[in-house]
């Protein structure tokens, strides 16, 4: 190829990212009727509802506790539901949830891991602490093994349902937030016994970018909570990208990338209405996973694009859109965790963009944070996260044990 041709190739792959990113991160003129976000169907269990006033509480304050009927997956252990004011992106007060798994064994102060699980989901029934609870094999807890070892070794699990009350997929901040007022909550419920324990932190993809936020939030959200680590693996860095590289064409994932867009318009309103740019097929697939998990969201996206679900492609650049999504991108974030850090990743993810991977870590490095980096010998993202567990096993052990935290870089 000479050159001329490459840069034409060039200025078309330019064009390329330029359009999708109008089309995914800008706003069109809305269409009558269809502009407001479409939002969960509320939950008609009584303990998940936002309360009429949070305005005297504080990041990280319980609300209301719940013991749960015992689960047979994780056998001689104490479930218990925790609700806790939290954070929204947008700084205003939320209630949020978060499940508590302890031995029936645990000593006062034994440590305590938040394992930050994946949620692809838009709706209720999403929610870590109602899958723990189903039998739908959409809906299974993939990571039960891993808890297990966990619990076996006397530790507190701690699962929070970090995508929030509206299930605002794609909220990275958001995540990182209402971690570390779990972290927070959890602390303060004596049945526990936990206030004294040492505590860290793990998550995969979804997970992962939760974990990664929250270390990276804590020296500034919460500086009063001492965390001995987070192991974080597959983490999506840079939600710009993503984006950019779906590109026009049809993916067997886009399912993903329209519930992102529905999410952050539910955290976002007023700066990222997605649902004012789609056509009627768009609009009738926002409705389809409203309520959503795992597989009902990949079904509607499978083999679709952008073009398949927006009214017109003829869009100019929205900064308010695009600054949400910037906002969401842990790369583009200047802070860098003081926690020492384990992250994993496949070398080849067709689904995360590995130089972001790459970027976020020697950023950390620079700053000083402690970081061990594993890349997984499998080029497929969910494998990825079987592979590095026994790894960040390991490496969680050691910073919950108080051993000095080894670097790579």
């Amino acid at each position: 190829m000479n050159r001329f041709a490459a840069a034409r190739r060039t200025r078309r792959r330019r064009t390329l990212l330029a359009g999708l990113t109008a089309a995914v991160l800008v706003a069109a003129p809305a269409a009558a009727g269809h502009g407001a976000p479409l939002y969960p169907s509320p939950d008609p269990d009584p303990f998940y509802a936002q309360p009429a006033d949070l305005s005297a509480t504080s990041p990280g304050d319980v609300l209301e506790v719940r013991p749960m009927p015992p689960l047979a997956m994780f056998p001689d252990t104490t479930v218990t539901l925790v609700k806790f004011r939290s954070t929204n992106s947008t700084g205003e007060p939320i209630a949020a949830t978060t499940t508590v798994l302890q031995p029936n064994n645990h000593r006062r102060d034994a440590p305590v891991l938040s394992y930050q699980h994946i949620i692809n989901g838009l709706g209720v029934r999403c929610s870590v602490s109602k899958v723990l609870y189903t039998d739908d094999p959409d809906l299974m807890v993939r990571e039960a093994v891993a808890w297990n070892v966990a619990l076996r070794r006397g530790w507190t699990m701690v699962l929070p349902d970090h995508l929030g009350p509206d299930f605002a997929y794609g909220a990275a901040k958001l995540g990182g937030q209402v971690t570390l007022d779990g972290i927070r909550a959890i602390r303060k419920v004596e049945r526990l016994q936990v206030g004294e324990s040492r505590v860290a932190m793990a998550g995969y993809s979804g997970g992962g970018m939760a974990t990664a936020w929250a270390a990276a939030l804590q020296p500034e959200y919460a500086p009063e909570l001492e965390i001995a680590g987070a192991a974080m693996g597959g983490v999506p860095m840079n939600l710009v990208s993503m984006l950019e590289g779906l590109g026009f064409g049809a993916h067997p994932v886009f399912g993903l990338a329209l519930a992102a867009g529905i999410g952050l318009e539910r955290e976002y309103p007023d700066r990222f209405p997605i649902s004012e740019q789609m056509n009627a097929r768009g609009l009738a697939a926002r409705a389809s996973i409203a309520d959503a998990c795992t597989n009902g969201i990949l079904s509607a996206g499978a083999g679709r694009g952008i073009l398949d679900f927006a009214a017109t492609t003829s869009l100019t650049e929205d900064p308010r859109a695009r600054a949400v999504v910037e906002e969401n991108s842990l790369e583009l974030y200047p802070g860098a965790p003081t926690m020492p850090v384990f992250e994993w990743h496949s070398p080849i993810d067709a689904l995360i963009p590995v130089d972001a991977i790459t970027a976020t870590v020697a950023r950390w490095c620079a700053a000083g944070t402690p970081v061990v980096a594993e890349a997984t010998p499998t080029p497929d993202h969910l494998t990825a996260a079987v592979l590095g567990l026994p790894s960040a096993l390991r490496w969680l052990e050691g910073r919950l044990q108080g051993e000095p935290a080894p670097s790579t870089c």
